[in-house]
């Protein structure tokens, strides 16, 4: 690893750093180093409302440059259930929009803590409802559910309560280093927990005070919606691609939901992605990281 990248990684590890205290100045931190790009790009912002009507979700839809492929993307956004809008992530879906060639929706849930577990799963679950029962054109009749960490586990939640509720599922969801158990402490029982959980900018610390923000009810992060390993039943998902980072805490984790999944019978491949950490899939595009989960995910796409 690039030495002043990792020195880079050890100041942002800093465990004066409290999620709890600080994530409002990490929010406008973020939205600042995000800030829009130049306006090359084609999209809409649309809003979908609750089925109670009491509250909107924003819903922006990239448009390619070109596109390619029938099958639209539902993308929800990490930043541990706490940070993170479609503002932030504009460019990692124009990125993905134009190098997929397909249309990518991605959607503004409702954070943490002003709106802990469920408020955020509720969103996302009510807008891929809507996008797949309500969408018409052949376009998007193929959806491909894909998130990153926090989202990625978002999405994972989202695919067992659409089977459980017996709705339509999509036909494959894109997994990157999902968060998927509920213990990241020492006591956990993933080796990348204690090798990576340090000084590699994300840290276990970092994760278990995300997680005291997203489900401040202890009794309740080992439900499935939660921690998706702790389901009983992983049955009848959509294909599923897990990509995981070298040097990231919750490597381990995403690799074994990986598995699980493989074992209940589902269509399973993992990629993980060697000298990287977590957080890169919002890197530009001409990363090394990024380029080779692009090149993944048009290999498990089948568009190469």
């Amino acid at each position: 690893m690039n030495p002043l990248f990792k020195f880079i990684l050890r100041l942002v590890s800093s465990p004066k750093i409290d999620i709890q205290e600080d994530y409002q100045s990490m929010r406008r931190m973020q939205r600042f180093f995000a800030r829009n790009p130049q306006p090359r790009y084609r999209f809409l912002d649309e809003k979908i409302y609750t089925t109670e009507g009491n509250h909107e979700i924003p819903v922006r839809i990239f448009y390619p440059k070109e596109k390619r492929h029938n099958g639209a993307v539902l993308y929800v956004h990490g930043g541990g259930w706490v940070i993170g809008d479609i503002e932030s992530y504009s460019r990692t879906c124009i990125n993905l929009a134009d190098s997929l060639g397909r249309i990518v929706y991605s959607v503004d849930y409702r954070l943490a803590p002003e709106a802990p577990y469920p408020a955020g799963l509720n969103d996302c679950l009510r807008v891929a409802e809507v996008l797949m029962t309500e969408i018409e054109g052949e376009e998007e009749r193929d959806w491909i559910f894909m998130g990153d960490s926090a989202g990625a586990n978002l999405i994972a939640a989202v695919s067992l309560v659409l089977r459980d509720n017996g709705r339509t599922l999509p036909g494959k969801q894109v997994l990157i280093y999902p968060v998927t158990y509920w213990d990241h402490t020492e006591a956990s029982p993933f080796e990348s927990i204690k090798t990576n959980g340090y000084e590699y900018g994300l840290t276990i610390k970092k994760i278990q005070e995300y997680m005291e923000l997203y489900a401040p009810d202890m009794s309740i992060r080992k439900s499935p919606t939660i921690s998706p390993l702790m389901a009983d039943n992983l049955s009848e998902q959509p294909d599923t691609l897990v990509i995981t980072a070298e040097f990231d805490p919750l490597r381990d984790e995403g690799e074994m939901y990986g598995k699980a999944l493989e074992k209940a019978g589902n269509s399973v491949r993992i990629h993980r992605v060697l000298n990287a950490v977590h957080g890169f899939i919002t890197y530009p595009k001409f990363t090394e990281p990024v380029e080779e989960t692009i090149k993944v995910i048009k290999e498990f796409l089948g568009q190469e």
